[in-house]
């Protein structure tokens, strides 16, 4: 009869044990209601300001805090170059492309072409087909996207590139495009009259089976091409031009 009367007293003390623990713990941000979230919100920073209500973070109090400490959208558009020729152009050091065709350097930053003729680019989608690869577990399928970028004055850049998204290609595509810009060279049919419309020499280009030949034409002709070739030739600023 002793035995079970100790212990039910025990058992009948234990509740009021652990609400004073409880009260205790809250005080200082402790361990009711859970580990490192008990008493007020204090195990998170309190009143649920949790990681940064004052500085802006993450917090979930003083209005959710609103992110503010990682910065905006505007922050990601800014251009922060990773090469010299790079900082040089950000510096205006750098005038045009010419200067960079001028001296044969390489252009490894895509921001650099849109820097001097982004307003003009245009670009133009000229194929997208499906490539396979075969492997152990099977076929596996890729998207592959052939685009052509220029600005109808002298400047053009083809970009091939195969992703599993076409969406994910095509935007590939169109930073190899500007990557691979290449000036046009132009010139006259005849009298060195106005802006220059045509090819200066007769033009013969080659790719695997592929020929193509380029002969001057007398303003007013066009380009005389076939359709696909037709559109590079006029993003390149070629307005006159025979073909065979």
């Amino acid at each position: 009869m002793i035995f079970m009367t100790s212990h039910t007293q025990i058992f009948a003390d234990k509740p009021q044990n652990n609400k004073k623990m409880a009260e205790e713990s809250s005080d200082r941000g402790g361990f009711s209601r859970g580990f490192g979230r008990g008493g007020d919100r204090g195990g998170r920073g309190g009143d649920r300001g949790g990681r940064g209500g004052d500085r802006g973070g993450r917090g979930r109090g003083g209005g959710r805090g609103g992110r503010g400490g990682r910065g905006g959208k505007d922050e990601k558009d800014v251009w922060t170059p990773c090469t010299k020729l790079g900082r040089l152009v950000q510096a205006g050091k750098i005038k045009s492309l010419e200067q960079i065709y001028l001296h044969s350097i390489p252009i490894k930053e895509y921001q650099i072409v849109d820097y001097f003729i982004g307003a003009n680019l245009v670009d133009e989608v000229m194929k997208i087909m499906p490539v396979q690869k075969q492997t152990s577990a099977g076929q596996r399928m890729r998207f592959k996207a052939f685009v052509v970028v220029g600005d109808s004055n002298g400047h053009i850049g083809l970009g091939v590139k195969a992703c599993k998204e076409v969406a994910h290609s095509i935007q590939g595509s169109m930073i190899l495009a500007k990557l691979n810009m290449v000036p046009v060279r132009r010139g006259y049919w005849g009298a060195a009259l106005g802006a220059p419309h045509t090819v200066p020499t007769k033009v013969h280009g080659k790719c695997g089976s592929v020929h193509i030949r380029l002969i001057p034409a007398p303003k007013g002709t066009g380009v005389v091409a076939a359709q696909t070739p037709k559109k590079v030739l006029v993003m390149a600023g070629i307005h006159d031009v025979f073909t065979c």
